[in-house]
């Protein structure tokens, strides 16, 4: 138990330091103020722990001294800015960062209790539309790139069907890997960035409500209305984790991520991107294959372009156009190294 006091402490002390670090970097601005309370406050939790480790026989250590880790984020932070260093600072539980987010990409300001996780609710969709799309896209590139080299090669048929498979179900594996290994990582990590939340909720819950009505009174809510609503926040313990998770850490604890959702749908998503180029070949062969790919694969450039002009905000037509122009100069630098490969090779 004596460690888990000790382990508590160094979070403390560390977030100390690096919430000063952050003060330092924005000096001269109200959330200036924000952090070094939130520094002082976090001395004063780092205080309660030593008192725990006193209890249970043990001597806190003397002075707090920030590992290689701790001191690269800071001079990192005092050369990028807050800003730029918000999802490490976040990942090494710096209260706060929610400040740091657009407000359209987090949430608004909570005004009463029944706002708490109501303002969170639907927002998924858009973001798992969109890595649909972005997978399509990948597959669709990199196995249309892969055919067209192949086919530049002046390989038969047979060859490039079978090189398209390949590449369909190599890419399709890989992403699936990649995503899930990634989304578990990301997944393991907040969950672990909230149980430490739960803990201190459970230890110290009248410094995490000060904490909170801090970070609201830096969002622009009155001081005396942010302490009420942290207070009232408190008082309910699954409300009060779910409202620490999202304003200290930014993190919304119902939309973490499946990992397994993440790789299968990219697996598929990728599929059917890389199918498109493939399929004239599974129907015809030779020229007339190749002729309908070109086609095939323009056309769902083009609507896969027209489609992301949803999520950047551009013109249908001229995101089209742009994904063409760039999946069409893949393509056809692919299908000309192919052809000079193969001249030089035959």
């Amino acid at each position: 138990m004596a460690s888990h006091a000790l382990e508590g402490w160094l979070e403390e002390k560390r977030s100390v330091y690096l919430y000063r670090a952050v003060a330092a970097a924005e000096s001269g601005t109200p959330r200036q103020t924000l952090f070094n309370e939130l520094a002082a406050a976090a001395e004063g939790q780092a205080r309660l722990w030593a008192a725990e480790i006193r209890k249970q026989g043990g001597t806190p250590p003397a002075a707090y001294h920030p590992d290689m880790r701790t001191r690269l984020v800071a001079w990192l932070l005092h050369r990028l800015g807050t800003h730029a260093m918000r999802h490490i600072l976040a990942a090494m539980k710096v209260r706060g960062m929610s400040l740091y987010f657009k407000p359209g990409a987090t949430h608004g300001m909570p005004t009463t209790l029944a706002e708490v996780g109501k303002r969170h609710q639907g927002h998924g969709g858009n973001g798992n539309l969109r890595a649909a799309v972005f997978g399509i896209n990948d597959g669709l590139v990199s196995n249309a790139s892969l055919i067209l080299g192949v086919a530049g090669a002046a390989a038969n048929s047979q060859t490039i069907l079978l090189t398209g498979v390949a590449g369909l179900l190599a890419g399709a594996f890989s992403m699936a890997a990649g995503e899930y290994i990634s989304m578990r990582s990301q997944r393991e990590m907040f969950e672990y960035q909230i149980g430490l939340e739960r803990e201190e909720l459970d230890q110290y819950p009248q410094e995490e409500a000060a904490e909170l009505a801090l970070i609201y009174a830096a969002k622009g809510i009155p001081e005396a209305e942010a302490k009420k609503l942290a207070d009232t926040l408190i008082a309910d313990p699954a409300r009060a984790l779910d409202a620490l998770a999202r304003e200290e850490l930014g993190l919304n604890p119902d939309e973490l991520g499946s990992p397994w959702g993440a790789a299968i749908s990219s697996f598929i998503s990728f599929c059917a991107g890389a199918a498109i180029p493939l399929a004239p070949f599974l129907i015809t062969s030779g020229n007339p294959a190749l002729l309908v790919a070109v086609v095939l694969t323009a056309a769902s450039l083009f609507a896969v372009g027209s489609t992301l002009s949803l999520f950047t905000g551009r013109h249908a037509i001229l995101g089209g156009l742009r994904m063409l122009a760039i999946g069409g100069a893949a393509g056809a630098a692919t299908y000309f190294i192919g052809r000079l490969m193969g001249v030089s090779l035959g």
